[in-house]
């Protein structure tokens, strides 16, 4: 709980899982991608394939399941969970998080 709740104010995530990013949310960003792409002159036959490699990159930025563990990058928190659930052998799940940003003190906690 701890290393999460450190991952949590250290990586600023804003949602728990992929599923959770609204749809409009979602949608501006492959929006926005393309744009960027077809300006840089991408072919439209692979825009598609560029758009959601980087929507699953904008996950692992904005989802905290899908970041990167800040003491082992090689890991995401979901895999870190995953193992940690192996060990101890008892299912561990997030339900949510907060994140307070108190005059530039991040303080976070679990749900």
């Amino acid at each position: 709980c701890h290393e999460i709740a450190m991952q949590v104010a250290a990586a600023e995530p804003i949602y728990l899982n992929p599923e959770d990013v609204p749809a409009e949310v979602l949608e501006k960003e492959k929006e926005l991608t393309r744009a960027e792409l077809k300006n840089e002159g991408k072919p439209d036959d692979i825009i598609e394939k560029i758009v959601e490699g980087k929507i699953e990159k904008y996950y692992s930025e904005v989802c905290l399941m899908k970041q990167p563990f800040i003491k082992d990058d090689s890991k995401t928190i979901e895999t870190m969970i995953q193992e940690a659930t192996a060990t101890i052998g008892e299912k561990i799940e997030v339900g949510g998080f907060c994140r307070l940003n108190i005059a530039g003190t991040n303080v976070a906690c679990g749900m």
